[in-house]
């Protein structure tokens, strides 16, 4: 819906593109969908509660792999249902509250994973180059401090891009050539000089990723050196293991947010990211628990205690 306003029109509602606009994708595309959507609960939500009800797994790395574990659940959550109604629907239409609310829990829970990222690079840091400290820099109240502040700073940058990016005035199409309301279709849709908040993105997008990036490289540097002079092979490995999953997680993760955030605005194409997005907003959250229960020995040993205590 449209309402003239002076000499412009001013979009009330938005209509996403979507995936594809191939009918006879849509059928095959919202089973994938809904396989990987179920996958990605499954996955996550049995990660949450094999770590809140296996003692062994009382831990500061598996309470933040749990609390990882929660942000992909709403981050999936936040983009995949609306891609599984609109592969079904004919009218893909989306308010413009409704257009800023998702954004809005988008922000949020992409900030808050990659700030979650850094905090278990710190964690693997300590275990492995202080552990005569661990159980002091590393107690339940920091834990739930580093926790908590990740989630402040997700709120903090929602807020920030929500508030500019909806303060732009939206005059030329309303049709979103994405599947999601993302940032960079959303501003070549406005009438307004976008300049101030390519600027914004860019500088949000290099402090949170860049500087927990370099916290995350920084935090394996140490580990390595440490690594290096362990005499024991069986010792160095051990130890080095338990950082492979989450290197793992880091570059997937880091790759398509600096692939699709760090550009300049000339440079995007759209039907492009939309491929990149998917990977990001869809697939990693799946993968993020079968990486780390795959590569985790406690994590498939605590699956083995549950599941045998649920069988006897």
């Amino acid at each position: 819906m449209e309402t003239p306003l002076f000499n412009h029109t001013v979009i009330t509602e938005f209509v996403l593109l979507g995936i594809t606009n191939q009918t006879e994708l849509r059928l095959p595309l919202f089973i994938l969908f809904l396989l990987i959507y179920i996958a990605t609960l499954v996955g996550n939500l049995g990660m949450i509660i094999l770590i809140k009800t296996d003692s062994q797994l009382h831990t500061p790395m598996y309470f933040f792999l749990s609390s990882l574990a929660f942000v992909d659940v709403n981050y999936s959550s936040t983009i995949t249902p609306r891609i599984l109604v609109d592969l079904l629907a004919e009218k893909k239409t989306i308010g413009f509250f409704g257009c800023a609310t998702q954004m809005f829990m988008f922000v949020i829970w992409g900030s808050t994973e990659c700030i979650l990222l850094a905090v278990m690079a710190y964690d693997r840091y300590v275990a492995i180059c202080k552990p005569l400290h661990y159980a002091v820099l590393m107690s339940r109240k920091m834990c739930f401090k580093l926790v908590s502040g990740s989630y402040v700073l997700g709120i903090f940058y929602a807020v920030l891009h929500t508030v500019f990016t909806f303060n732009l005035t939206y005059c030329k199409s309303n049709v979103i050539n994405h599947y999601y309301c993302d940032i960079p279709p959303l501003l070549q849709l406005s009438c307004s000089d976008t300049h101030t908040n390519e600027i914004v993105i860019f500088t949000q997008v290099s402090i949170n990723c860049i500087g927990t990036t370099m916290i995350i490289l920084i935090s394996y540097v140490c580990i390595l050196a440490t690594l290096f002079k362990i005499h024991s092979t069986e010792s160095r490995h051990k130890a080095f293991s338990t950082c492979t999953s989450h290197l793992i997680v880091v570059s997937l993760f880091y790759g398509t947010i600096f692939f699709m955030y760090l550009r300049p605005s000339s440079s995007y194409a759209l039907e492009q990211d939309k491929v990149a997005s998917l990977f990001y907003t869809v697939v990693i959250p799946m993968l993020n628990p079968l990486i780390y229960s795959l590569r985790n020995k406690h994590v498939k040993e605590a699956s083995k205690r549950t599941l045998s205590c649920g069988c006897a």
